[in-house]
């Protein structure tokens, strides 16, 4: 079992941030993929599913670059203990009041969970872990992560087709709630502090020095990636509107909410699959190639989705939405082995900034692009990943081999 928690980098503090990562994201996924869908019954309009996604990703983009400041001034224990707090604000605000003005207002704090405390969760594995394990470490939190994601659909999704829409979101955010509070239990009693080093006192709230110190190998993979999640974001508040509902002109699939939680399922557990053997070859060798394949799948997405008019179709372009978290892992461990030594936290806050302050606008687009049909969503969305594939392909770099230190302590 000790060769077994060494090989995957299981140590004390990582799995205090794998049980935060599970109760937090099952909490928040089990509502999260239904919001379209309740805010419309509350009566929204059509253009407000959009608008929540394109501030999903914009509050993304302002909350990474605190996030790591805070876990560079702070330290990862304390600022994971201020995010989750922000997430049950939210959460308990949705509760409260039924209203979708209340989902988007308290979207400024749940939504903010996984951004503002993924810098403090990499700063944790890059210090608790030696280098030749931040790939595996990377791709451990990442495969954690998605069991969530699989799961809390189909909970969530089961709440809904039991009790109705706006009861079922309420009893998932209900739900939400008791899992952050033992999360927040959990969390505090099992993460050990990693030591901070002198560059702390040097970070600060202002992007434009830290980009100074972003390699030309960082710049090119920041490209690529505003490019992919363009690719990404432009069709993603729509996926479930053209899975469970109908749209002018088109026939399609019908799923209920249930039978969607189960293409979430399938997305995640064939990501699951690849985690690890990836995570492996790519630690053994060179990172590039998992990022352009992972890139590909991006693209390829939203073409399937075109075509799906059957639950078993969505199946297969689910299948294949979940190869595209087959690079994933690997893309953050070359952040991390790109970004600036002692202000880990600090450069991936940035980078996330940089990226999801543009991707919001592409977000927002897509609903715009939604109004003028699907086929125009999906084809703008896969044009998007066709340039930043081949742009990484192009230019990208992988990172320089470093000798294997010790294992860290803790």
């Amino acid at each position: 079992m000790r060769k077994i928690a060494e090989f995957l980098g299981l140590r004390r503090s990582m799995l205090g941030l794998l049980a935060m990562v599970v109760l937090v994201g099952m909490g928040e996924k089990m509502s999260e993929r239904f919001l379209p869908i309740y805010l419309v019954a509350l009566g929204s309009g059509m253009l407000w599913p959009g608008f929540l996604n394109a501030l999903d990703n914009f509050l993304s983009a302002l909350y990474s670059l605190p996030g790591g400041w805070l876990a560079d001034r702070l330290g990862v224990k304390k600022s994971l203990l201020v995010f989750d707090l922000l997430a049950i604000a939210g959460f308990a605000l949705v509760v409260a009041i039924p209203r979708w003005e209340a989902v988007i207002a308290g979207s400024f704090l749940f939504l903010s969970w996984t951004a503002i405390s993924l810098p403090a969760s990499m700063d944790l594995i890059s210090k608790s872990l030696p280098k030749s394990k931040h790939v595996m470490g990377v791709s451990v939190h990442s495969m954690v992560r998605r069991l969530p994601m699989a799961l809390g659909p189909i909970a969530g999704g089961l709440c809904i087709d039991a009790f109705g829409v706006v009861a079922g979101v309420r009893i998932a955010f209900l739900a939400a709630i008791a899992m952050a509070l033992l999360a927040l239990v959990l969390q505090q009693a099992l993460i050990e502090e990693p030591p901070r080093g002198a560059a702390r006192a040097e970070s600060d709230l202002r992007p434009w020095r830290m980009l100074r110190l972003f390699s030309p190998e960082l710049k090119t993979l920041l490209v690529a990636d505003v490019l992919i999640r363009f690719c990404e974001q432009i069709p993603y508040a729509y996926v479930v509107l053209w899975a469970m509902s109908d749209v002018a002109g088109y026939a399609t699939a019908r799923v209920t909410a249930a039978q969607f939680g189960v293409l979430t399922t399938v997305e995640m557990a064939v990501a699951l699959l690849c985690y690890v053997p990836v995570a492996w070859l790519a630690d053994k060798g060179t990172k590039k190639p998992f990022v352009v394949a992972t890139f590909v799948n991006f693209t390829l997405f939203p073409l399937a989705l075109l075509y799906c008019r059957s639950f078993w179709t969505l199946v297969a372009a689910f299948a294949l939405r979940g190869l595209k978290e087959f690079g994933e892992p690997t893309r953050k461990a070359l952040i991390l082995d790109l970004a600036p030594e002692n202000q880990k936290a600090g450069a991936f806050g940035t980078y996330y900034l940089c990226r999801d302050v543009v991707v919001s606008l592409g977000a927002f687009a897509g609903a715009f692009l939604w109004q003028r049909g699907p086929a125009a969503n999906f084809l703008a969305a896969a044009a998007f990943g066709a340039a930043g594939t081949l742009w990484f392909a192009v230019f990208g770099r992988n990172a320089p081999r470093a000798a294997v230190r010790p294992p860290a302590a803790g």
